[in-house]
């Protein structure tokens, strides 16, 4: 990941680190290198995350789930009473194991389930990826209901989604470049499916 000190006179530390699914500060198995560095005005560097041997312990069959942190350390004022703000960025991060790495293009929100439940849905991942439904609508291009918390689901397991409940929802999640694709999906009874029939 490429940094940059956009001041014009003052340089600026800037620190990175990994921290687990439970935000818990982690030295391995990824790791920022160098976890510290000075960047000099206008100054431009590289932040690598690397793995480490241990990396071979994770999950094979699934993503895990980690956050990039960075951090900018200002100098020191010279001038004295004066408030000064550290930004700090904090950025999901999937581990992928070779064994599940997809085709190109390749998409996977059609493998959703959807159970009807009390006050929305409860949405099944089958998969082996972390899936993030940003919104549930009754039609495409439909704005998301103010106040829809965004829900990620973790691989092979489900979470509820609060939401009113549709004749089709569609199903808004982020893809692996940053897109939002929205499907719908058809029930039966209970259960809503990607691509399936609806009821008749």
């Amino acid at each position: 990941m490429t940094i940059t000190n956009d001041s014009d006179s003052m340089p600026y530390l800037a620190q990175g680190w990994i921290e687990d699914a439970q935000g818990k500060k982690i030295n391995g198995p990824l790791v920022v290198v160098p976890p510290l560095q000075r960047l000099e005005a206008k100054g431009k560097s590289m932040m690598r995350i690397n793995a480490l041997p241990d990396v071979a312990s994770l999950p094979q069959d699934r993503e895990s789930l980690f956050y990039f942190n960075v951090r900018e350390v200002p100098p020191k004022s010279e001038r004295p009473n004066v408030m000064q703000l550290a930004l700090h960025t904090k950025i999901k991060l999937f581990y992928r194991p070779k064994a599940i790495l997809p085709q190109k293009y390749s998409r996977w929100d059609n493998q959703l389930v959807l159970h009807k439940v009390s006050g929305g849905y409860r949405v099944e991942n089958p998969t082996p990826y972390y899936m993030t439904v940003i919104g549930i609508t009754a039609a495409p291009k439909t704005a998301v209901p103010q106040g829809f918390e965004t829900v990620m689901v973790a691989p092979k397991s489900s979470a509820v989604v609060n939401s009113a409940q549709f004749a089709t929802p569609h199903v808004t999640t982020i893809n692996d470049f940053g897109g939002k694709p929205t499907l719908p999906f058809n029930c039966r009874g209970d259960i809503c499916r990607a691509g399936e029939s609806p009821a008749t």
